[in-house]
């Protein structure tokens, strides 16, 4: 007998609404004020609502028509890690997001990890073009 899925929390669900459809408005309601992001390419976290917007619409932006696809997923009481995979340039990159939200269903962190290095190196170019039209 197979066990049944683990029913994806409503924070998860949205977030997934907000890749599915590059909906960005969705995305603003989905970051609590107080939201850290913390970048694999970015030494320091990146606190507050603006820069983690920022960021995440760098992020959207870059992976779309990339063939980026969650793989498989592990949910806390408030926490998600969220496995992913995609191709840039022609190199494979595989990661993780680590979301934690508040009481309200709001992300007030979240991280990013990626591998191998040349994913990393494909994705930094990327998302530094990205930001700095932001």
């Amino acid at each position: 007998m197979n066990a049944a899925l683990p029913v994806a929390p409503r924070v998860v669900t949205r977030w997934h609404q907000v890749v599915d459809n590059h909906d960005l408005g969705a995305l603003d309601a989905l970051i609590a004020e107080d939201a850290v992001f913390s970048s694999p390419a970015v030494f320091t976290p990146q606190e507050g609502k603006a820069k983690v917007l920022a960021y995440l619409r760098a992020a959207l932006t870059v992976f779309t028509g990339t063939g980026f696809h969650y793989r498989e997923e592990w949910y806390g009481d408030r926490s998600a890690v969220l496995e992913f995979a995609t191709e840039l340039d022609g190199v494979h990159v595989h990661g993780v997001d680590i979301v934690h939200w508040n009481d309200n269903d709001q992300i007030t962190s979240f991280t990013v990890m990626v591998r191998p290095v040349k994913g990393l190196q494909a994705l930094i170019p990327l998302m530094a073009a990205q930001l700095s039209q932001s």
